[in-house]
């Protein structure tokens, strides 16, 4: 696994903001943001746990373009 930057960032704001780190990897919208924003909400360290989680072991989905279709 590449470290980089973005992903020390990433970790690091997971730690104080759980949500925030979760939606600076996966997006706003999406379930791992909803499951960490209530986990964050229930209790900080469970929030916490789970953001370390979804940023190092849950795999982001590629974008996938889909306007070269209607062309």
């Amino acid at each position: 696994m590449e470290i980089s930057c973005a992903l020390v960032c990433e970790i690091l704001l997971a730690i104080l903001l759980p949500p925030l780190g979760v939606c600076l990897r996966n997006g706003c919208c999406t379930v791992e943001f909803l499951i960490c924003l209530v986990l964050t909400i229930l209790g900080y360290v469970p929030g916490i746990i789970y953001a370390l989680y979804a940023i190092l072991c849950v795999e982001r989905e590629p974008r996938v373009d889909h306007y070269d279709t209607l062309a």
